[in-house]
């Protein structure tokens, strides 16, 4: 008989056990999410998630979809409705990169008691406006502060901010590049 144990909240035997089923079979691992977006007027939009594809099968475990709404500040010409889309970028980075962390922590038996993660991204308009094409569109640097208070050193605190930029989906898709195909559908 196993017995529970949680680490940060994390239930090992369950983390064990869904290593252990995509070890033995890989397609179980292969997960496709989804979003529907729809403009709502001016900056204005939102995104509605709930059901995706995983662990071989279509999930419809959620009761109710997530709404995220999305807008931009007055400066930016919105009505402050929602983070903007960089901002809701950074939000995923972070979200990513905690999650990852605090997994890697409770395997590695590590209680963590805070974890705050700061997030800054450096974004010239001059690149989305079309004014110059010599500046990126997206955020020039991101840097990210993680705030930790752990029974763990600091080379363990160090290992475990590595790994979580390692084994980070989001931190993935922000470091290299994604192929990104978009169609088109006339109504």
């Amino acid at each position: 008989m196993k017995v529970e144990q949680i680490v940060n909240g994390i239930d090992l035997g369950r983390l064990d056990d869904t290593v252990d089923a995509i070890t033995n079979n890989p397609e179980i691992g292969k997960f496709r999410f989804r979003a529907h977006n729809k403009w709502e007027g001016g900056a204005h939009c939102s995104t509605v998630i709930k059901d995706f594809y995983g662990v071989c099968k279509e999930d419809t475990s959620r009761d109710e979809p997530f709404v995220l709404q999305a807008g931009e500040p007055d400066v930016l010409l919105g009505h402050n409705c929602g983070p903007n889309a960089t901002e809701a970028a950074l939000h995923a980075l972070a979200s990513c990169l905690n999650a990852t962390f605090i997994f890697q922590a409770a395997q590695d038996g590590i209680h963590i008691e805070e974890l705050e993660l700061e997030l800054e991204g450096d974004l010239d308009l001059n690149g989305f406006l079309g004014i110059s094409d010599q500046v990126r569109n997206g955020f020039q640097q991101v840097r990210i502060t993680f705030k930790v208070k752990a029974d763990a050193s600091e080379e363990q605190i160090t290992d475990l901010v590595q790994a979580a930029q390692k084994y980070s989906p989001v931190f993935d898709i922000f470091t290299n590049p994604v192929p990104v195909f978009a169609r088109i559908e006339i109504k």
